[in-house]
């Protein structure tokens, strides 16, 4: 009968070579494991996203972010960037979701996050909770007012519009309009706020109308309203084609003011935490080369395309680049009131903006005046996320702001905006509509 084999005795020297071998195999083996495991941790949750925007010049970070496959670098590599009619068309995809044919987030009026959070401007006024990511841009909006007032050259001051407004409602028998682009939004509140410094009353002295975006120029020209608020190319193509002129850049009312935000679902933040990051990076890295005066003849050419604006490059350019001609006489070139993508801080979202917002929104009755506005700030805006975000980029340490709050901001008008104190501020302008609750 065959006796088994015996094991060869194994010498000192074996030993240590056998068991050094298997350390290594050991060590490497859990190298990889955790590499693995931080690439697990970090790989977006899904490639997909479905981003609205409106034809407007400050979407341009998620043009270029497009066109420049940011997006897909940062590994999302199915988002679609889709456009929408109307401010109201966003909110309704926006309620409605990816999963049910809406979309999941993208570009959007400052103030419409929080308007659709509480449900103040939803179907049966049901909340869609929604985060805010970033600010798109600072200032670049235009008050554009028809050539029927060319004479008075109509500014900052509303005093001797509101006069004409009066004369033209008297003679006429009919409303006089000024037309915004969404209730709440920042358009409805840049006239607003405007007119009311110069004594105009927006809720009894003229009728704020809803135009998109898109049909301003065409409504100006048939005579559908006296004045409007948008960005551009808007204000730029009404000088163009002889209707009308820009009376100011919004930013001289108030200087470097917030404007659009890049907002996502909150369900899918909350479900997508790596891909939320990865399309921060996206827009991010495309807000700091928009902001580059080197490309910004390539933003405006960018914009005009069919897929994005659909604008002539000539309606364009100018703004884009920070040049302005008010077609008054009246031109600025690289203007300091032009749009800011990245530089002042344009992409992080203070607080204290969205406090400014709320502020308004109750002012103007869109919103209850015992609204918790610090609670809802807390739920809506998520500069946590701007932050983290920044410092996984390697943002300079300059570049990241050290308070949520911007401070004390001032107006043209002489008024202070206090965030420690917003109700002050509130007593202190004399025409308003508070919505009592």
């Amino acid at each position: 009968m065959n006796q088994p084999m015996k094991p060869a005795a194994l010498s000192r020297r074996d030993v240590i070579r056998k068991s050094s071998a298997i350390g290594v195999a050991a060590v490497a083996g859990g190298l990889f494991a955790s590499q693995a495991r931080a690439q697990t941790a970090t790989a977006p949750e899904t490639r997909a996203a479905k981003l609205g925007f409106i034809a407007l010049t400050d979407a341009a970070p998620l043009f270029v972010a497009d066109e420049k496959g940011l997006f897909k670098k940062y590994g999302m590599t199915e988002v679609e960037v889709l456009k929408q009619s109307s401010w109201g068309t966003t909110r309704d995809n926006l309620v409605l979701g990816s999963g049910k044919g809406g979309i999941d987030g993208g570009h959007i009026l400052t103030p419409m996050p929080y308007l659709i959070s509480t449900g103040a401007v939803t179907a049966n006024n049901v909340p869609v909770p929604i985060n805010i990511l970033a600010r798109l841009n600072l200032g670049g909006q235009c008050i554009s007012v028809a050539d029927e007032y060319k004479d008075l050259k109509v500014g900052l001051d509303t005093k001797e519009f509101g006069k004409a407004l009066l004369a033209k409602r008297l003679k006429t028998g009919k409303p006089v309009n000024a037309a915004m682009t969404f209730p709440g939004g920042t358009h409805d509140m840049w006239i607003r706020y405007w007119m009311a410094a110069g004594g105009i009353d927006p809720n009894k002295d003229i009728t704020t109308i809803v135009v998109p975006p898109a049909q301003m120029v065409a409504n100006m020209k048939v005579g559908s309203m006296d004045a409007f608020c948008v960005c551009e190319p808007w204000n730029r193509q009404l000088i163009n084609q002889k209707i009308g002129y820009t009376a100011l850049t919004t930013s001289e009312m108030w200087m470097n003011h917030p404007e659009k935000a890049f907002a996502l679902r909150a369900d899918y933040v909350s479900a997508n935490p790596n891909a939320t990051k990865a399309l921060l990076k996206a827009v991010m890295e495309a807000q700091m080369w928009c902001e580059d005066p080197a490309n910004r003849a390539e933003v405006a050419e960018i914009c005009s395309r069919r897929r994005w604006i659909n604008a002539p490059v000539a309606d364009v350019i100018d703004r884009v680049k920070g040049d302005f001609d008010y077609g008054t006489g009246r031109v600025e070139l690289n203007s300091k009131f032009q749009m800011r993508f990245w530089k002042d801080f344009a992409s992080y979202p203070f607080q204290s903006h969205d406090l400014w917002f709320l502020t308004e929104n109750i002012r103007w009755g869109y919103l209850p005046a015992n609204l918790d506005t610090k609670a809802l700030i807390a739920k809506v805006n998520r500069e946590d996320i701007w932050r983290t975000v920044a410092k996984e980029m390697g943002v300079a340490a300059k570049d990241i702001p050290t308070s949520t709050s911007r401070g004390v901001e001032k107006f043209f008008d002489g008024k202070v905006f206090d965030p420690a104190n917003p109700g002050k501020y509130l007593e202190s302008l004399a025409i308003k509509t508070i919505k009592r609750t």
